[in-house]
């Protein structure tokens, strides 16, 4: 008889164990730290860029476009000479898919060429914004640091912004057939105190736009070649022009396109420094030339 009390005693007493391990699951609550159902409220990622890797930038740039460019090449008689030069320089990089660069340097009896490309691949590393918008940041530091003009008024008040019309926009800026350092960004509105030292006296200008067009008459057409942003060029993009001295009498120019495509920016840089004391750098013939280099490597990145 005491056998016989004993078993259900026992028997109730696991039931009742049982029952306690089971019944923390039955009330919904959670004791191995795993996620909740509403674990889909976290915070989403941004999107990767667009690009994860770059092109080889010495390998960017056609060769009919290097003889557009560095006119030399063609004049090099020596083939080995001239196949060096197509070639180009690579820059050094840690991380080829991060960041290339290629380097040209080109010289002829009328002028040594130089040719600069950059291009850098942008990698976000906070996971709220995407690397296409830290490209777009990092594009407006760039932008800014130009030191662009700002748009011309016109007489009536309006705004003139210079990416408007066929060229560009207004004058103000560097001009092709201009024959003196008005023809500077200093002219153009980005450094009023160069612009002023730049214009010669016998120019008989009195101010910095009428210096970089004194061949022309008050109401001529502009001829857009001033330091602007670019509207059709990637997702943004911008020109400048500089006509400086270079530490002696000839002065040389240097045009800058950068525009961004997504998550890479891309930069060219094309100088000349004429050999001719007295002879400036045509500024539209080197403006279209880098603009058109600049739509080709858009384009090639665009696939």
């Amino acid at each position: 008889m005491q056998r016989k009390a004993f078993v259900p005693g026992i028997a109730a007493l696991l039931a009742a164990l049982l029952a306690g391990c089971t019944g923390g699951s039955d009330d919904g609550g959670s004791t191995d730290g795993a996620n909740p159902d509403g674990g889909g409220t976290a915070t989403q990622a941004a999107e990767p860029g667009r690009y994860r890797t770059l092109p080889e930038a010495c390998g960017s740039v056609a060769q009919d476009t290097l003889d557009a460019l560095l006119p030399g090449i063609v004049q090099l008689t020596d083939e080995e000479q001239r196949e060096r030069a197509y070639e180009g320089e690579a820059v050094p990089t840690f991380d080829n898919d991060r960041k290339v660069g290629c380097r040209w340097k080109v010289s002829s009896p009328a002028a040594t060429n130089y040719l600069f490309v950059d291009m850098e691949r942008v990698v976000s590393y906070d996971t709220t914004v995407s690397d296409a918008v830290q490209a777009q940041q990092l594009f407006a530091v760039k932008r800014t640091a130009a030191d662009l003009p700002q748009p011309a008024v016109s007489a009536s008040g309006a705004s003139e912004d210079p990416s408007d019309g066929p060229s560009g926009g207004p004058s103000g800026g560097p001009s092709g057939g201009a024959s003196s350092g008005g023809a500077s960004r200093g002219a153009a509105g980005g450094d009023p105190s160069r612009a002023a030292s730049d214009a010669p006296s016998s120019s008989g200008a009195s101010s910095p736009s009428s210096s970089a067009s004194a061949s022309e008459s008050p109401g001529a057409a502009s001829t857009g070649l001033e330091p602007r942003v670019l509207d059709d060029l990637g997702d943004e993009a911008f020109l400048d022009d500089e006509l400086g001295s270079g530490g002696s009498t000839a002065e040389h120019r240097r045009v800058t396109v950068a525009f961004r495509t997504s998550n890479v920016i891309v930069t060219i840089e094309y100088e000349e420094q004429p050999a001719i004391v007295g002879t400036v750098p045509d500024s539209e013939e080197m403006q279209d030339r880098a603009r058109n280099l600049a739509s080709q490597l858009a384009d090639s990145l665009a696939g």
